[in-house]
């Protein structure tokens, strides 16, 4: 694994550039990553499934080191027609397409705007929101953090990470709101928190993207075979297994925890089986 060469490169399409990632050879396989951040957070994914695949992990519009979209409000639905332009300017027809919570949102929708283009679809981690759930998550998830000259900013930028590792939603630092998976490395913190700093002024706008996007209208519109999973301690497994029946040829898989010690085995097992099986399409 960790003698896999991962490049970055740059694309060129109407809006601007996207950034993005890419390593190995073979069938090619775009990997869609989460908010907040960048395609550095599939760092390990990539390096897991390049034994055998062209992989290509963009930094989605308004991410990373991405051109954002001239919106003021993006939805989906945009996103996924950037990723095809994307895909095209790459040169490539048909891809498989791996999506994480907001890049599962923006999978399923490429996979209902382009269906030709994409031959299977995982979704790892997928949103459903009651209405005030919803409202209350624009409300208070993700914005934008403002310089100021001491600094400040940075320290609440830092925590809004760092508290994803321990409640969910971030902001309810109760007891109710606690996880139980404890913190990441302070080096990982570190190196998301300077992804999230490149699109600060955006990256909250494909956050309120994905949570607007509806799971439970969109998921039957999905012709392609897919596979959905989550970890047993992502705050979106329930969520993700109570949507998994809407999809027409679909199937849910629940993976052990994130910071189990053979995880990254199992969930690139997982992936490869379903990506090579031999079935109808």
């Amino acid at each position: 694994m960790n003698d896999v060469v991962i490049r970055r490169g740059f694309a060129d399409v109407g809006h601007g550039q996207f950034h993005y990632r890419h390593a190995g050879a073979g069938a090619p396989l775009l990997l869609l990553h989460a908010s907040p951040g960048s395609s550095r957070q599939l760092l390990s994914l990539i390096e897991d499934m390049a034994d055998d695949r062209r992989v290509i992990a963009p930094d989605t519009p308004g991410n990373g080191d991405s051109t954002p979209l001239p919106l003021d409000r993006p939805e989906v639905v945009d996103l996924a027609r950037a990723t095809l332009e994307f895909i095209d300017s790459i040169g490539l027809e048909r891809v498989d397409l791996y999506g994480s919570h907001t890049g599962a949102a923006i999978a399923g929708e490429l996979a209902i705007l382009a269906p030709e283009r994409i031959d299977r679809l995982v979704l790892d981690g997928i949103s459903v929101l009651t209405s005030e759930e919803l409202e209350e998550v624009l409300t208070h998830y993700a914005k934008p953090f403002s310089p100021d000259l001491d600094g400040a900013y940075l320290i609440r930028a830092f925590n809004f990470l760092r508290d994803q590792y321990l409640f969910f939603p971030w902001y309810s630092r109760d007891c109710a709101g606690r996880r139980d998976g404890g913190l990441g490395r302070a080096e990982d913190i570190h190196a998301w928190l300077v992804e999230l700093l490149k699109a600060n002024d955006t990256y909250h706008l494909n956050y309120h993207a994905a949570f607007r996007w509806d799971a439970r209208e969109r998921l039957p519109q999905i012709t392609r075979p897919t596979l959905v999973f989550a970890a047993e301690n992502d705050p979106l497994i329930e969520a993700t297994r109570s949507v998994a029946p809407l999809l027409d040829d679909g199937r849910f898989v629940m993976l052990p925890r994130g910071d189990t010690a053979d995880f990254r085995i199992r969930r690139a097992a997982l992936i490869r089986g379903f990506l090579s099986a031999d079935r109808h399409r």
